[in-house]
């Protein structure tokens, strides 16, 4: 399809490894739509994110567009009568990232405009819950599903156009803020070993919103100052271990690329049900 003063083509990147390959497969797949790049901005987000974001500019050739929230999370924390984010409550996905896209999407479709909207829902992935058009003339696409494109084929798509992975993905698989609620705990204990100052961010949040009656901590079953205790620490540090063993003796390698697919916290622990603004 070729670009018209009629037609938007529009790509979101959460700073993951997904997204990120897509925005490099459209470029080498469909050099002729001109595809207009964006990131909404928490504030909240790790520094190998935004890091990552640079190197995709570069082989983008333009820049990403940053969407910025007019009103940042501490506002609407206190709208949420600083009542925590959670997977019960994603005040933050719909607040941080739903809204600042539609407000930026908005005039385009005000203007008369088809909006194409390419999100990366890989071939081995059910068609997890992502952001639901409310508009006809807002379309979205899925080219990894319709490619057939899984999981070994985007860590393919970044290696061979030598950006790779993600710095964070050493540590963790999630991208999105600092505090993510959907973390597994083995990733809390990383955060509070590589970015101490957000973990303690982390738990001046928690602790202001328990004070104020909220029913959620960041980790499920305990909060951050529990979970930081040095003999807590070293019981997930084990429980992880094990995991990791176990996975291991399960883990078939493809002996034609057998570096390519690294177990990732979500092959250890179970796909969980994130938010795609976030997390793709």
């Amino acid at each position: 399809m070729s670009q018209t003063s009629e037609t938007r083509h529009v790509l979101g990147l959460s700073g993951g490894r997904d997204s990120a390959a897509l925005a490099v497969y459209m470029r080498q797949n469909h050099p002729e739509l001109e595809i207009d790049y964006f990131f909404t901005d928490t504030g909240k987000e790790l520094p190998e994110v935004y890091e990552f974001l640079v190197k995709l500019e570069g082989f983008l050739g333009k820049p990403i567009e940053r969407l910025n929230p007019d009103r940042d999370f501490d506002f609407w924390l206190k709208q949420y009568n600083n009542f925590l984010p959670s997977p019960q409550t994603r005040w933050c996905t719909r607040q941080l990232k739903l809204r600042p896209f539609e407000l930026w999407i908005q005039p385009m479709l005000d203007s008369g405009a088809t909006v194409y909207s390419y999100v990366a829902i890989r071939a081995d992935e059910e068609y997890r819950e992502g952001y639901a058009s409310k508009h006809d003339a807002l379309i979205v696409q899925l080219p990894f599903k319709d490619a057939g494109i899984d999981k070994a084929g985007v860590l393919e798509i970044l290696e061979g156009a030598g950006l790779g992975l993600p710095k964070y993905y050493e540590w963790r698989t999630r991208s999105g803020c600092t505090f993510c609620f959907f973390q597994q705990k083995i990733e809390w204990v990383r955060l509070m070993e590589r970015h101490p100052e957000y973990f303690e961010e982390a738990k001046r949040y928690e602790k202001d919103a328990v004070d104020q009656g909220s029913p959620f901590t960041w980790s499920q079953g305990e909060s951050l100052n529990d979970l930081a205790k040095p003999e807590r620490v070293e019981q997930i540090k084990e429980n992880h271990q094990r995991r990791l063993e176990r996975a291991r003796g399960k883990h078939q390698v493809n002996p034609l690329r057998p570096d390519v697919e690294p177990l990732d916290i979500d092959d250890l622990y179970g796909k969980a049900k994130v938010c795609l603004a976030c997390h793709k």
